[in-house]
Protein backbone atom coordinates (compact mmCIF):
# COMPACT_ATOMS: atom_id res chain seq x y z
CA UNK A 1 0.00 0.00 0.00
CA UNK A 2 2.86 2.33 0.80
CA UNK A 3 4.71 1.39 -2.38
CA UNK A 4 1.62 2.20 -4.46
CA UNK A 5 1.08 5.48 -2.55
CA UNK A 6 -2.29 4.44 -1.08
CA UNK A 7 -0.98 5.60 2.33
CA UNK A 8 1.78 8.10 3.13
CA UNK A 9 3.95 6.04 5.45
CA UNK A 10 4.98 2.41 5.67
CA UNK A 11 4.04 2.41 9.36
CA UNK A 12 0.53 3.61 8.47
CA UNK A 13 0.14 0.68 6.09
CA UNK A 14 1.27 -1.79 8.77
CA UNK A 15 -1.08 -0.24 11.31
CA UNK A 16 -4.06 -0.59 8.96
CA UNK A 17 -3.30 -4.27 8.45
CA UNK A 18 -2.71 -5.05 12.14
CA UNK A 19 -5.93 -3.29 13.13
CA UNK A 20 -7.95 -5.39 10.66
CA UNK A 21 -8.77 -2.69 8.10
CA UNK A 22 -7.38 -4.61 5.12
CA UNK A 23 -8.83 -7.60 3.30
CA UNK A 24 -7.06 -9.58 0.61
CA UNK A 25 -9.44 -11.42 -1.70
CA UNK A 26 -12.19 -11.00 0.88
CA UNK A 27 -10.21 -12.40 3.82
CA UNK A 28 -9.18 -10.09 6.66
CA UNK A 29 -5.40 -9.87 6.90
CA UNK A 30 -3.59 -9.13 10.17
CA UNK A 31 0.03 -9.75 9.17
CA UNK A 32 1.75 -6.69 7.61
CA UNK A 33 4.29 -8.95 5.90
CA UNK A 34 1.70 -10.98 3.98
CA UNK A 35 2.69 -11.18 0.32
CA UNK A 36 0.27 -10.11 -2.39
CA UNK A 37 0.37 -11.18 -6.02
CA UNK A 38 -0.86 -9.78 -9.31
CA UNK A 39 -4.62 -10.19 -9.49
CA UNK A 40 -5.23 -9.98 -5.73
CA UNK A 41 -8.06 -7.67 -4.69
CA UNK A 42 -7.39 -5.47 -1.66
CA UNK A 43 -10.22 -3.85 0.28
CA UNK A 44 -8.84 -1.05 2.44
CA UNK A 45 -10.88 0.85 5.02
CA UNK A 46 -9.32 4.29 5.32
CA UNK A 47 -10.52 7.23 7.45
CA UNK A 48 -13.88 7.88 5.80
CA UNK A 49 -13.68 5.74 2.68
CA UNK A 50 -13.27 2.16 1.58
CA UNK A 51 -11.09 1.54 -1.47
CA UNK A 52 -11.14 -1.65 -3.52
CA UNK A 53 -8.00 -2.20 -5.60
CA UNK A 54 -6.78 -4.99 -7.87
CA UNK A 55 -3.00 -5.44 -7.99
CA UNK A 56 -1.86 -5.20 -11.63
CA UNK A 57 1.94 -5.06 -11.30
CA UNK A 58 4.89 -4.40 -9.03
CA UNK A 59 7.80 -1.98 -9.03
CA UNK A 60 11.33 -2.28 -7.69
CA UNK A 61 11.17 1.17 -6.08
CA UNK A 62 8.57 3.54 -4.76
CA UNK A 63 8.08 6.05 -7.55
CA UNK A 64 6.06 9.18 -8.11
CA UNK A 65 2.26 9.26 -8.10
CA UNK A 66 1.97 8.65 -11.85
CA UNK A 67 4.08 5.49 -11.74
CA UNK A 68 2.25 4.29 -8.61
CA UNK A 69 -1.15 4.45 -10.36
CA UNK A 70 -0.14 1.72 -12.83
CA UNK A 71 0.45 -0.75 -9.97
CA UNK A 72 -3.27 -1.19 -9.29
CA UNK A 73 -6.71 -0.84 -10.81
CA UNK A 74 -9.33 1.02 -8.79
CA UNK A 75 -12.42 -1.20 -8.62
CA UNK A 76 -14.45 1.04 -6.35
CA UNK A 77 -14.57 3.59 -3.58
CA UNK A 78 -17.29 4.05 -0.98
CA UNK A 79 -17.82 6.78 1.55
Amino acid sequence: MWHARVVKARSSAAELVVSGHVRINGTRETSPGHAVKVGDVLTIALDRTVRVLRVTSFSERRGDAASARVLYEELGMRN
